[in-house]
């Protein structure tokens, strides 16, 4: 798992990742002590919401967010939002082991205010690396950033990681739309966003099922997911277990301590999910916005072993 940290007294918003106990993708350790594995030192001075995928050559890449909103300009989230980095900060490894970075590449086009929340999928048909994020757009004649706006999901194509594909709109129905994770699951893709209007009005956390990558045949099986547990909630990560369960990650930040908590289902395109049993999780706390990548098994025993040793990056 990558994720950041959040501490408004000290600077976590940095890349720290985490280490499944065996099979289980309930349990995780911090790597690195639970010190941050790398950290910025290019734009903002400051990550979030990272994403972590291993490209067609083997190689591994980790995108983040380029925003320190603790200890950053102080600007705000509107500002933030509107005129804030159109950049993603990339780091690179052969191994998970060793990485070299960030640089940064800008993605979000001129009319894009910023460019958050990283995640990364495979298009099957062409091979080549989905990357998409939110952005609030604005009209092309509104240079300042001043008027009428709405978050939508952005994508571009790479195969490398260095050459992107010009900008286009992933998703939009229309509403304020961040954070969307996107999974195949038993031949379907399932579509997890979050409403921007969740606390209080609007879909919250909903959840979409698909034919395609890009089909037009979406449909809502549910909306206002955990609003029953939490007043706010973001940033989902969908993943398969191998029990037959299939995971959803959510990140709350209504309760102190803040950080993610998960939910089930045995038939995720039914929209139906409960909560996994506290005594089943155990993810420190403060655990925030992140991804995760599934590892083979030399893979998760190379991790381990340099938790063993006390070394990393």
């Amino acid at each position: 798992m990558v994720h950041f940290r959040e501490d408004a007294h000290g600077h976590l918003e940095k890349i720290h990742l985490s280490l499944s106990e065996a099979d289980v993708p309930l349990r995780w350790v911090p790597l690195n002590g639970g010190e941050p594995a790398l950290e910025p030192t290019t734009g903002t001075t400051g990550v979030r919401d990272p994403a972590i995928c291993q490209d067609s050559e083997g190689l591994f890449h980790i995108l983040a967010t380029d925003l320190r909103v603790f200890g950053g300009d102080g600007a705000g989230w509107e500002a933030w939002s509107s005129h804030g980095s159109r950049n993603l900060l990339i780091w690179d490894s052969p191994d998970l082991l060793t990485w070299s970075g960030p640089r940064p590449v800008e993605v979000a086009p001129a009319t894009a205010g910023m460019a958050w929340a990283p995640e990364v999928i495979r298009d099957p048909g062409t091979g080549e690396h989905v990357v998409f994020w939110s952005s609030r757009l604005f009209d092309a004649e509104d240079g300042g950033h001043t008027g009428p706006s709405r978050t939508r999901i952005l994508c571009s194509r790479t195969r490398d990681f260095r050459s992107f594909s010009p900008a286009e709109v992933m998703f939009d129905n229309g509403r304020d739309v961040i954070d969307t994770a996107v999974a195949l699951i038993d031949g379907l893709y399932h579509r997890v966003s979050k409403n921007e209007e969740a606390d209080g009005e609007g879909l919250g956390i909903m959840h979409e099922v698909g034919s395609g990558l890009f089909s037009d045949d979406y449909r809502l099986v549910a909306c206002g997911i955990a609003r029953d547990l939490y007043r706010g909630v973001e940033a989902p990560i969908l993943l398969q277990g191998r029990d037959g369960r299939t995971f959803l990650f959510l990140d709350q930040y209504s309760v102190a301590p803040q950080g993610y908590f998960v939910l089930e289902s045995e038939d995720p395109a039914s929209g139906r999910w409960r909560r996994v049993d506290d005594a089943e999780v155990r993810i420190r706390p403060a655990t925030k916005h992140g991804g995760i990548l599934p590892l083979t098994r030399a893979q998760w025993q190379a991790l381990d072993g340099s938790r063993a040793e006390g070394s990393f990056c």
